[in-house]
This record gives C-alpha cells, sequence and structure tokens, in this order.
C-alpha cells in the first residue's frame, strides 16, 4: 500500500451490525459489517471441495510454491498462515525459505526452478523483499500462469483489457465481498484511496470491469475530502490510519477498509475510525475480519485457477 499524504462452507453468516447513535438526537444509524470471515470460509469451502473432487478424478491436487527471503516477523507470519491453508485443503505446498542475503541471482534461479515444476501450478513470493533485491525484476520472472499473486503485466494487462486470467487477490477478495453481501456495484461511483500495484490499481480495474465509474486518489490528489463525499463506494488501501477522515463519507456509502496498522496500543485498526464511519455509511468492513482473509481465500482460489488452467479447464 501507498505512502499517501493529504492535503484537506456455506453460505456466509447474516450480516453483522454496529449500533451508533447518530448525533441527531432523533435516530440511530445501524451499519451493516461485512463479514469477511465467513465469506472467506464460503471460498475455501469450495477450494476444498474442488481439490477432492481433482483427486476423485485421479488429478493432482494443484501446488502452490511459496517463497520466503529473510526473516521478517510478519512475513513469516503471513507465509505459516498460507502453508496451513494448503494443507488443510488439500493442496501440496512446497516452502522455499532464503536467508537475507541470498542474492539476487538466487531468488530467480529458485523461481526458474519452480517455473519448470510441473507439480507447481502457483508461485507466491512473498514481499516485501529485501532491499538488495528488484521486486519487478522477480515478478516479472514468474511465469504469468503460475503468477497466483496476479501482479504479473501480463496478468494486470489482461484485467485492464477486460480479459482477466489470473487477478491480484485482495482486489479481488473485495468483489467477492461486494458480491455475496449483495451490493451492486455497476452504475455506481467508486472511489479507491491508495495508488499502489498492489491493492489500489487492480481495485480501480475490478470496479472498472464490474461497471463502476471509478476514480483514484493518490498523495498528488487535491479536495481528497470532496473525493471522499461523492463516493457511493469508498475503498481505503494506504496504510495509514485516519488517512480518509470518516465524517467525509456519503450517508449511504459502502466502505471496505482494506488498511491493516497497528496503533499505540498495539491493536488492529484500518484506515478509517470504524466506529465514526458507522455513523454515515450502510456497509463497512471491519479491522480485522474484512478484507484481510479474503487475500489468502483467494490465493487458494488462484492457484486451484491456475491449476485448472493448466489442464486446459
Amino acid at each position: 500500500m501507498d505512502g499517501f499524504s493529504h492535503p484537506s462452507r456455506n453460505a456466509p453468516d447474516a450480516p453483522w451490525h454496529i449500533g451508533v447513535t447518530s448525533k441527531s438526537p432523533h435516530s440511530t444509524v445501524t451499519a451493516k459489517l461485512i463479514n469477511g470471515r465467513a465469506i472467506a470460509d464460503s471460498v475455501l469451502s469450495e477450494v476444498e471441495a474442488a481439490v477432492q473432487s481433482r483427486l476423485a478424478n485421479g488429478q493432482r491436487p494443484p501446488g502452490l510454491a511459496v517463497i520466503l527471503v529473510g526473516d521478517d516477523p510478519a512475513s513469516q507470519t503471513y507465509v505459516g498462515s498460507k502453508r496451513r491453508t494448503c494443507a488443510k485443503l488439500g493442496l501440496h505446498s512446497q516452502a522455499f525459505d532464503l536467508p537475507a542475503d541470498a542474492s539476487q541471482a538466487d531468488l530467480l534461479a529458485l523461481v526458474d526452478q519452480c517455473n519448470a515444476d510441473a507439480s507447481i501450478d502457483g508461485i507466491l513470493v512473498q514481499l516485501p523483499l529485501p532491499p538488495h533485491m528488484d521486486t519487478t525484476s522477480v515478478i516479472e520472472r514468474i511465469d504469468p500462469r503460475k503468477d497466483v499473486d496476479g501482479f504479473h503485466p501480463y496478468n494486470v494487462g489482461r484485467l485492464a483489457q477486460r480479459i482477466p486470467a489470473l487477478r491480484p487477490c485482495t482486489p479481488l477478495g473485495v468483489m467477492r465481498l461486494l458480491g455475496d453481501s449483495g451490493i451492486a456495484v455497476r452504475g455506481k461511483k467508486a472511489v479507491v484511496v491508495g495508488a499502489s500495484n498492489i491493492v489500489g490499481r487492480p481495485m480501480a480495474l475490478e470496479l472498472l470491469l464490474a461497471g463502476a465509474t471509478v476514480t483514484v486518489c493518490h498523495r498528488f490528489t487535491t479536495e481528497l475530502a470532496d473525493e471522499v463525499a461523492r463516493a457511493d463506494i469508498l475503498v481505503v488501501a494506504v496504510g495509514k490510519p485516519g488517512i480518509v477522515d470518516a465524517r467525509w463519507i456519503k450517508p449511504g456509502a459502502v466502505v471496505i477498509d482494506v488498511g491493516i496498522n497497528r496503533d499505540a496500543a498495539g491493536k488492529l485498526v484500518g484506515d478509517i475510525d470504524t466506529a465514526v464511519a458507522a455513523e454515515r455509511a450502510a456497509w463497512i468492513t471491519p479491522v480485522p475480519g474484512g478484507v484481510g482473509p479474503m487475500t489468502v481465500a483467494m490465493l487458494m482460489h488462484n492457484t486451484l485457477q491456475a491449476a485448472e488452467l493448466a489442464a486446459g479447464r
């Protein structure tokens, strides 16, 4: 997510609700919370069933290579979660851990090895990489057919041209959240705050593909408050608590908070004050429990899709 500064196994559970007393003495506003954990569980159940079907038909399980460079604690946590989920769903997972001082050549050679391995359908290189490595070169080295993160220029280009193949996990997860919650996108005004290659830009392409009119705000955007106030669907993906003042939100808007941060007390928080936003939004994702669980779920979905594509389906 960007640095940003502004100038001024079943159907998911019923939506959660936050009862918030409005500033008006005559009303109480109730925002519906989009239950990302339940929807992610639904996605994972679909993947597990498809994997079992493959095995029953004599096919091998989808294979995912997870590459970790260094010992960053957050990255280790994310990678551990992905590997455990693979095991739970019956996917074949291969772990490759390189030391922090591994060379760029070492990593590229490992990617080449995974590209050539027919038992591996998806390759995930955990980001961020150490400073001495060129992330763009590594992403471009991955076979686009095994790019289950959806970051390769080929896959982003297909999304831009409305012929998507493997799609970035977090934006795809957001679209699944909206769809499973029955939230219409076509014809809506969507505003994405944050323009990173990982979330913001592909998120805008996903919303455009779904028929929304899309505005992307970034560090050079002027009058951010005015842009936010026009949004029927607001996606904030910056990684900076309070980047969007919840009081700017259009009444009745859908608010998707992609940010995951820790406050001074160590508590996980998003980019928006959920309690204040709930006074204005019709729907909102909590942090934690909103977008976060969807990213791993869609990674599993993409790995299955890559295996199916490899098999010609």
